[in-house]
């Protein structure tokens, strides 16, 4: 992990990058800077005023603001983590706030909104469309983000969903604009959930923050009929899990050949387990099965007889296998006796080879160009 020190207008901040990425990067950058300048002089004349900070990264402007006592609200459960650590190594930090998710996010009104913008316009818009039922009438959003990573068509998604009052002078690659609520709401938005069938004809759907919501990518693809060959292994109360699941393809797939499973789907995005969940209801009324919004696998999850990943390979701006490694660790652990891995990576990453850093018996099923497909288990 990388640790340096933030400064904030309130004083300097250690602050940690969690996780096995690249080790020179740091846990902000001069967007959450900016950001928490603006912040602290907006509210300077403004005491008792009710902030709400939105996905925040790794706690720089959580833990940079306490003094305001900020509500959070953050797609990412790794906020938690990063939060924990963080206020570790600032033990001057009063009164850390607690990350809520897009499954149970704070009402409003609120007099200012701290808001990292995402690279994705389609959760940009939504996220707009959300604040624009939360924030007061004479309430601010301050939306800022590096402008390498400002999402295509952004200036057309704030113009349709706020309005603009300032845009801050860029500093440092990084920019900030400050909005005052527009009368859109997602009520009547049609960009609210997309999604694709299955050549089962199962619908799936998916919220904007989750991947490949509009067409099936072409790596679960290949994964899917390998899939239904394991299913068809596995007894009658076998538990399957979905890991990192998306929009939930894989589990909804396993649930299409054999409902009767004990099915679990987990997701770093909370916007990734409300569509898993949704589409699960929608496919199969009244089937029960078991949803965590976890970086991961949760510790008191147990065993699974199969588990079925198809592993990102970005964090942000940061891309690399570090995610998988950590993701296969704790497949490792949580598989049954028998168990397998079902897996699809990048051709490029080399999983061939550090699978078998976690696992003693690792198998290619399938390949294409871009994809391979890989079976994994223990001794």
């Amino acid at each position: 992990m990388t640790s340096a020190k933030l400064q904030t207008p309130d004083g300097p901040l250690s602050l940690v990058r969690p996780g096995g990425g690249d080790k020179s990067l740091r846990a902000w950058d001069a967007a959450d800077e900016l950001l928490l300048e603006s912040s602290a002089m907006f509210l300077q004349d403004r005491p008792g005023a009710r902030v709400l900070i939105v996905d925040d990264q790794f706690g720089a402007l959580s833990l940079g603001l306490t003094r305001f006592a900020p509500e959070l609200v953050a797609d990412n459960a790794a906020l938690t983590e990063s939060l924990a650590l963080n206020a570790g190594a600032n033990p001057s930090v009063m009164n850390v706030p607690r990350a809520t998710s897009w499954q149970d996010p704070p009402g409003g009104p609120f007099d200012l909104v701290v808001l990292r913008i995402p690279r994705q316009a389609d959760y940009l818009a939504w996220l707009l469309l959300w604040l624009n039922g939360v924030l007061s009438g004479q309430g601010r959003i301050l939306a800022g983000g590096m402008i390498k990573h400002l999402p295509d068509r952004s200036v057309d998604v704030f113009a349709e969903a706020v309005v603009t009052e300032q845009v801050l002078p860029a500093r440092k690659k990084a920019r900030v604009v400050m909005c005052s609520r527009g009368q859109a709401g997602l009520k009547d938005w049609a960009g609210l959930w997309k999604g694709y069938a299955l050549d089962n004809g199962v619908r799936v759907e998916a919220l904007p923050a989750v991947f490949a919501r509009e067409k099936l990518d072409i790596g679960t693809r290949l994964l899917l009929p390998h899939v239904t060959d394991a299913l068809a292994a596995l007894d009658v109360d076998a538990r399957v899990l979905d890991l990192a699941c998306g929009n939930g393809v894989l589990g909804l797939q396993a649930l299409s050949a054999r409902p009767e499973l004990d099915l679990t789907f987990t997701d770093v995005s909370s916007q990734a387990v409300l569509s898993a969940r949704h589409n699960v209801s929608r496919a199969f009324p009244g089937l029960e099965a078991t949803f965590h919004h976890v970086d991961g696998i949760p510790e008191e999850a147990g065993a699974f007889d199969l588990i079925l990943l198809n592993p990102p390979f970005h964090e942000g701006g940061v891309v690399g296998d570090h995610i998988a490694l950590r993701l296969f660790r704790q497949a490792a652990r949580h598989l049954a006796v028998g168990g397998r891995l079902l897996m699809v990576g990048n051709r490029h990453l080399g999983y061939h080879r550090t699978l078998r850093r976690d696992f003693s018996k690792v198998r290619q099923l399938d390949a294409d160009p871009k994809f391979v497909v890989f079976q994994a288990g223990r001794s």
